[in-house]
């Protein structure tokens, strides 16, 4: 049974860690385009340097954390000091925009966006994720992962719904100073209320060891199931990537609403599609089993996505993105639950790193790509504030519904694990 402080905590440092990526997902992407060029390549060159940022992050200081014995515990240390950090690189990015000319200020945007996913992977996606595998079971894990969506969703419709508003505003600075402060301070209360349980032995064998004794042939084997959940994750990552990178440049500019109308709709599918529905899914993955929901998230994914890209009023819009959004966290609270069920007690760090290392970079690198490609070839040439650039159309919607059919592949070979039911308690 986890402890109050537990729930309050994780959903703290949950929330505001999703805010923080809400933002670098969406928002360095708006101020790259508006701010220093309207061409959507550098956006697809930002969004692969912090996917490789994240992962090897994710990787090397999860591993780092597994073998960490410290008064504070060993994944604290990495929450604390990381979201500090993070807070002041999120608040640092817009600086970008001060260098000239365009080029150097691609490059010191794409150097601020990696050091913020330096602290940032290695605050949440390294060491909370692995924090929630210590304290959970898979009798439970579901609902704390669908805590932690709610969090996370509560997180972007705040800032969906009011990031357009600050932005017509006051412009894309105090935004960014806002968010910053609030990494700060909740990351430093979250991280002070969760407690860690008794500490395992540490791992034996060297640092570099640990990590290489993954891929040998013989660990690869034995994480068979755990390895094809990966790719699984990761091919329907792919197919996110090609169209969210873009999501809010399509709305604004394709269809021509004004940011505050764009993410109003966002707001909408937010909070019908992971708010008020994340903890009814997370009882139903526990109750049904991981492979059910997820297979199911992707025939709503698929459906959801197409009549999205031929929705053109708002009431279409956010009924479609509703279903798609819905979709998604299904397919999240199955997977993410499921993949922690599978980590070996003790690399639950490193694990949660790789992870991240086929739902960000194996997905992040190449979606973005796709997707820039798609709007570049097959987009609408347009000139903002002078420069030259491309409008994405409902194309990279299509596309990406087309390629969530590949997720299901290897889903089918992952066996089902035996239900746990002993609590932790912490």
């Amino acid at each position: 049974m986890l402890l109050k402080r537990t729930w309050i905590g994780v959903s703290l440092l949950g929330f505001i860690g999703a805010l923080a990526w809400a933002v670098e997902n969406q928002f360095f992407n708006t101020f790259v385009y508006d701010t220093i060029t309207p061409d959507p390549r550098p956006i697809s060159w930002m969004v692969a340097a912090s996917a490789i940022t994240a992962t090897l992050t994710s990787i090397l200081m999860g591993a780092l954390s597994d073998r960490t014995r410290t008064h504070w515990g060993r994944r604290r240390p990495f929450i604390l000091v990381g979201y500090l950090l993070w807070g002041v690189a999120t608040a640092a990015f817009p600086s970008a925009a001060l260098f000239h000319p365009i080029g150097l200020a691609v490059g010191m945007a794409i150097l601020f966006d990696c050091v913020m996913t330096f602290f940032g992977s290695t605050a949440n996606d390294a060491a909370l994720n692995a924090y929630v595998t210590d304290v959970t079971t898979p009798s439970n894990r579901g609902r704390l992962v669908s805590v932690l969506y709610i969090a996370s969703a509560v997180a972007n419709l705040i800032i969906y719904a009011g990031a357009g508003m600050i932005i017509e505003r006051w412009g894309y600075f105090p935004l960014f100073y806002l968010i910053g402060g609030g990494v700060i301070l909740l990351g430093l209360i979250g991280g002070l209320l969760i407690q860690e349980p008794p500490l395992p032995s540490a791992p034996v064998g060297s640092y570099w060891g640990q990590i290489a004794d993954t891929f040998r042939w013989q660990s690869l084997r034995q994480h068979r199931d755990f390895f094809l959940l990966l790719l699984a994750m990761g091919l329907w990552g792919v197919a996110q990537q090609i169209f969210f990178p873009y999501l809010l440049i399509y709305l604004n500019h394709y269809l021509d609403l004004p940011p505050s109308t764009a993410t109003l709709l966002v707001f909408i599918a937010i909070l019908f599609g992971s708010i008020l529905s994340a903890y009814p899914l997370g009882l139903l993955t526990d109750r049904w089993g991981r492979k059910r929901m997820a297979a199911l998230a992707v025939l709503f994914e698929i459906i959801g996505l197409s009549a999205f890209s031929l929705a053109r009023s708002e009431a279409t819009l956010a009924l479609t993105g509703i279903l798609w959004l819905g979709a998604g966290t299904a397919w999240g609270i199955a997977t993410n639950a499921w993949s922690k069920d599978l980590f070996p007690e003790d690399k639950r760090g490193q694990f949660a790193g790789y992870v991240i290392l086929f739902t960000v970079a194996f997905t992040m690198i190449p979606g973005p790509l796709v997707g820039g490609w798609l709007a570049t070839h097959y987009g609408i040439p347009t000139v903002l504030n002078g420069k030259p650039g491309f409008i994405p159309t409902p194309l990279i919607f299509q596309a990406a519904a087309a390629a969530t059919i590949l997720a299901a592949l290897p889903l089918v070979g992952v066996r089902v694990q035996p239900r746990q039911n002993t609590p932790n308690q912490t």
